[in-house]
């Protein structure tokens, strides 16, 4: 049997020892492959094959496959991994620019026909809102794009020197899991971030009340917040820490106002010149974009000796319920020194210094 196949068969015999069953047409010089470029770690390259079928020398074919094919190889997977990324951060910018634009108020339509004929108006404070949360999560996805794009072609590129990657795959799982168990903290954050964002709980210039801080929203990061209270103090919450948020100026606002007026005032009276003075402020020029509805007087809200507490309520733009609320006293104590509405006086316990005596 030996004396019939060649010890090195030519390359018609070789080219018909390859299987004919390709799906694809595929050039000579790789059907032809010598065992010369395959027989070594890290040949099997076109270029050896290549190189092999035009010399015929073995040695010049294993150096052109190391000095051209291999990096060649490797400038071809950075040049297809800076594209990829180019590509992917096209995509991402022109997501971003769609979500800083916006849909649903277009979308969005009036059902009653006077409700048709009025603009719709979109908040600016929202509009920033938008953008500003837009681009948060561009950046974030620009980022994970780019970690793992430039991961995968790192291992390409190692795996292209003829370095087995396997232990290396196996290496980074394990440290990846022990820096996992190591900061769980930090992790716990950073998803916390994630989900923040993703949410729209809250951000910049918003007030919050994250339990231990309550402010405004300086800076929102994926690990940490910043909020700056009323007295300028700046506290930084870590995002895993925050177990719940009150957010005071999303979508809109209420002013709650409650009214003390003695016992001895007629309440009926009392609530027609509260809302009379509510309704004064909302179309108030200054006002007409601050409140946004017709105000309610709710009624009686409780009643202590000598005092009648009576609670009115406006819906306001995010943000400006205290502007609102200081206004509203302002004009409700005008207006109960030229009505006569008595307030009630605070309540004052006289003891007899000669009790303890007898």
């Amino acid at each position: 049997m030996s004396g019939l196949v060649p010890a090195h068969p030519s390359r018609s015999l070789r080219c018909m020892l390859v299987p004919q069953l390709v799906p694809w047409p595929v050039p000579r010089a790789l059907l032809e492959m010598p065992n010369a470029c395959t027989n070594r770690q890290g040949d099997g390259s076109w270029t050896c094959a290549a190189v092999y079928d035009w010399t015929g020398n073995e040695w010049l074919a294993h150096t052109s496959a190391w000095l051209i094919g291999r990096p060649a190889a490797i400038v071809g997977i950075a040049i297809l991994a800076f594209v990829i990324r180019w590509l992917a951060h096209r995509a991402i910018d022109r997501i971003v620019t769609r979500a800083e634009t916006g849909v649903l108020p277009t979308r969005v339509l009036p059902v009653r026909r006077k409700e048709r004929e009025k603009p719709v108006a979109v908040s600016t404070q929202g509009a920033s809102r938008r953008v500003q949360r837009a681009k948060g999560l561009g950046s974030l996805l620009k980022s994970l794009t780019t970690g793992l794009i430039f991961g995968v072609a790192a291992v390409m590129i190692v795996a292209e020197c003829g370095v087995n990657i396997v232990p290396i795959i196996t290496s980074a799982g394990v440290v990846g899991i022990a820096i996992a168990f190591g900061a769980q903290s930090l992790v716990k954050d950073f998803m916390s971030g994630v989900a923040m964002m993703l949410e729209d709980q809250y951000g910049v210039g918003d007030v919050v009340d994250l339990g231990e801080a309550t402010g405004t929203v300086e800076a929102v990061g994926l690990r940490i917040t910043r909020v700056r209270d009323v007295n300028g103090t700046v506290w930084y919450v870590r995002n895993g820490e925050v177990v719940r948020v009150g957010n005071m100026s999303q979508n809109w606002a209420r002013t709650v106002l409650d009214v003390s007026v003695r016992d001895t005032e007629d309440i009926g009276r009392v609530q027609q010149v509260l809302h009379d003075v509510a309704v004064a402020l909302w179309k108030d020029e200054r006002f007409a974009q601050d409140v946004l509805e017709e105000p309610e007087v709710w009624g009686v809200q409780s009643i202590y000796p000598g005092a009648i507490v009576i609670r009115v309520a406006l819906k306001t733009a995010p943000m400006e319920q205290w502007e609102v609320a200081r206004e509203m006293r302002k004009r409700i104590k005008d207006r109960f020194d030229r009505d006569g509405i008595e307030m009630p006086l605070p309540q004052r316990v006289v003891t007899d210094p000669t009790a303890n005596a007898t």
